[in-house]
């Protein structure tokens, strides 16, 4: 199968030397300039953090509706105005709580060579926490915006740039794009879009995901959720050049904390790319001109250059993983913290405490690593949460962290 053309092809040969080299190169002012526009509209105080179900959303989805048109995407038959929306039960603790909320999917189409090929998903939430709440790891007195300009953004920018240049480019494949709404309170959106897109007589091919991708650091690590979900995976990371552009972390499972989960769960193959955690996660520090916009560059470069491999293939086999969902231990405590996802050492790093938890009251920092919970060793995620099963509420222990060189040892009570 035949795929972009020629200047695309080219464009893609010239880039590619670049990247090879490990470097960092400075983004293209055109890619950088739309990236920065659309991370700093979405990430404004005027949009209220873009909570699901406020007025907040509904500007951002205004302004979603608008970009789509203007890329001159074609309405799915889902969303005939690039609309879709849901309706969602808030639970805490499995418990229906509160009324439902209604929160609406912006998605338009990138029309291919061939529509009746099954299509590709490329998808980014575009929620955020609003003023706080739940979700929200801010212990300020007052409530504050929470503008989420990595979380997310971030992705959603990509998944725009990504459009921008998959209609000059006509791919084989159809392209649907989208930005989900309803992802931080439990993936609302993006599960009631790929039940319904799973329902059609032609289900996606695959799907790709960011999620957190504004943040590319000196490490230059990039995260890769999914890769075992198909074997077209790592064959187009391969062409794409990845480990040569990028330090990956790879993660084969197809179940984890974002959208592309909803799509795994309906047999699609599915992608998740992160740039990595940070102490602005779910705080109202997470502003735009913290965003790595050349860095952001990259990674779209990279996700294009893998749908374009994908779209090269007749079909995108789906392989199911082994669920980290299933095998994580039920546990009854929690400890407090946010753990560096990207960290690939022994432990488990922290990257910030909530007060009044735990850890924060342990006295544990950002930068620990926690090598054990009481007797129970702690080799890394898994080993955390395994630890964390043998503890009830109540019960006193020890921690044992790396901290500055050194092995430090802390009284703790769940």
């Amino acid at each position: 199968m035949k795929t972009f053309n020629a200047p695309i092809r080219s464009l893609f040969a010239l880039l590619m030397p670049l990247a090879l080299l490990g470097q960092s190169p400075e983004a293209d002012p055109k890619v950088a300039k739309r990236l920065r526009a659309d991370v700093y509209t979405l990430a404004d105080d005027a949009m209220e953090g873009r909570k699901v179900g406020t007025r907040g959303e509904q500007m951002a989805a205004d302004y979603l509706t608008g970009r789509m048109a203007k890329l001159k995407l074609v309405p799915h038959e889902l969303a005939p105005a690039f609309r879709s929306t849901f309706t969602a039960q808030p639970k805490v603790h499995g418990v229906a709580h509160g009324a439902p909320v209604t929160g609406t999917n912006v998605l338009g189409v990138v029309r291919g060579r061939q529509p009746e090929l099954a299509p590709l998903v490329i998808g980014a939430h575009y929620d955020h926490w609003g003023w706080g709440g739940e979700g929200s790891l801010y212990r300020g007195k007052d409530s504050a915006i929470h503008n989420g300009a990595d979380d997310n953004a971030s992705g959603v920018a990509a998944v725009l740039e990504l459009a921008y240049r998959l209609q000059r480019a006509k791919p084989e494949r159809s392209v649907i794009v989208v930005a989900f709404s309803g992802e931080e309170q439990g993936l609302w959106g993006s599960n009631d879009l790929a039940k319904k897109l799973a329902a059609l007589p032609v289900k996606p091919a695959a799907m790709v995901n960011m999620d957190m991708v504004g943040r590319l650091g000196a490490t230059r690590q990039l995260a890769l959720y999914g890769v075992g979900t198909s074997p077209a995976w790592p064959e187009a990371l391969a062409a794409a050049g990845a480990a040569d552009r990028f330090r990956l972390k790879i993660d084969s499972s197809g179940v984890g904390p974002s959208d592309h989960t909803s799509f795994y769960l309906t047999d699609v193959p599915v992608l998740h790319l992160f740039t990595g955690q940070h102490a602005d996660y779910h705080q109202p520090s997470d502003d735009a001109d913290k965003i790595n916009f050349d860095g952001l560059a990259e990674v779209v470069d990279l996700v294009e250059t893998v749908l374009r491999q994908l779209d090269e293939r007749t079909e995108v086999p789906f392989t199911k993983t082994k669920s980290s969902a299933s095998d994580t231990p039920r546990f009854k405590v929690t400890l407090g913290v946010v753990p560096d996802y990207l960290y690939d050492g022994q432990g488990m790093r922290i990257d910030g405490t909530t007060d009044g938890k735990p850890a924060a009251r342990a006295g544990l920092q950002r930068g620990d690593v926690v090598v054990a919970l009481g007797e129970h060793p702690v080799a890394g995620m898994t080993g955390y949460m395994e630890a964390l099963s043998k503890f009830d509420t109540g019960q006193e222990t020890t921690v044992t962290v790396l901290r500055d060189g050194g092995v430090l040892t802390l009284p703790l009570k769940f």
